[in-house]
């Protein structure tokens, strides 16, 4: 639905550790990086730009990724954790949103709710 997201971020190689490791596990790569910012997607297409501020921090988008199955939601978490990301909720099922809706989410090192989500 989206051609592509921009996030501002105050810290380019902690953001870059992050979303490495978070993504990973649903496939996303990264695909650009230089000293103003970096792109994440799948490779050669990437769609998650992250973009070095040197102003005040603005956290608190929401960006939500699809994910092919539950064990890739699962490491998406673990893996994020590992990589500085902060638990915002387990890997499970979100009755609340749909029947079948899985997800989980996490803190970015900027303050951004990042989800993995399966339905």
């Amino acid at each position: 639905m989206y051609d592509h997201i921009g996030l501002k971020v105050k810290n380019l190689d902690a953001s870059v550790g992050f979303y490495t490791a978070a993504l990973a596990p649903l496939g996303f790569v990264l695909c650009s990086r230089d000293d103003s910012g970096a792109g994440f997607g799948p490779k050669g297409e990437p769609a998650l730009w992250l973009h070095l501020h040197k102003g005040p921090a603005n956290g608190g988008a929401h960006v939500a990724f699809r994910a092919p199955d539950h064990a890739a939601i699962k490491k998406f978490h673990s893996e994020g954790l590992k990589a500085g990301g902060s638990d915002n909720g387990g890997a499970g099922p979100r009755a609340d949103y749909s029947p079948t809706y899985y997800a989980a989410f996490l803190i970015d090192p900027d303050g951004n709710n990042v989800e993995a989500v399966c339905t």
